[in-house]
């Protein structure tokens, strides 16, 4: 059973399924990265069974707001994370070495493409620490920004897995 961690969350993905950081590529970090401010999602993970890419962005807003550039929005940013990775995945296939070039290779014979987002919140809204954004509304916005990989992302949280079959939790 593939295992990532990014920030304070783990994912397990199920047994049989290829799983990885893309950003920890050597190719994407020594290559691609330099392609004019090139982005990448934080994990990858391909179901050979159902031939699925999923590209998984996490982002865990619990303790601390978003902080990035506000001209952009988070469905936006996935979106520009979304088609960098796909063309980083095709660059790979065609130049990269072992072991990302054959894994891209995998990743750009699937048949079907899903984008989830996993937006950790904190649980109740306060005034320290309010929830920023409506899941609903980031879906919406999502399905209208994405249409064309993925007519139907997914934004999860570790309480709401529904759709996605892996799991995730809080790691201290």
């Amino acid at each position: 059973m593939p295992i990532l961690t990014e920030q304070k969350l783990a994912c397990a993905f199920p047994d049989g399924w290829h799983a990885t950081k893309y950003d920890g590529w050597s190719f994407y970090r020594k290559h691609f990265n330099r392609c004019s401010d090139s982005k990448a999602v934080d994990f990858l993970a391909y179901d050979p069974v159902g031939r699925t890419l999923w590209l998984v962005e996490l982002k865990d807003y619990r303790r601390f707001r978003r902080t990035k550039d506000e001209r952009i929005s988070l469905w936006a940013e996935v979106a520009v994370k979304a088609r960098d990775t796909l063309a980083g995945l095709f660059a790979a296939k065609v130049n990269a070495s072992e072991p990302d070039q054959p894994f891209a290779a995998r990743c750009l014979g699937a048949q079907k493409v899903r984008v989830v987002l996993h937006l950790e919140q904190p649980r109740t809204n306060s005034a320290l620490f309010p929830r920023a954004y409506d899941r609903a509304d980031v879906q919406q916005k999502l399905k209208q920004t994405l249409g064309a990989i993925d007519p139907h992302p997914k934004v999860v949280e570790t309480n709401l897995m529904a759709g996605v079959p892996w799991t995730a939790e809080s790691i201290p």
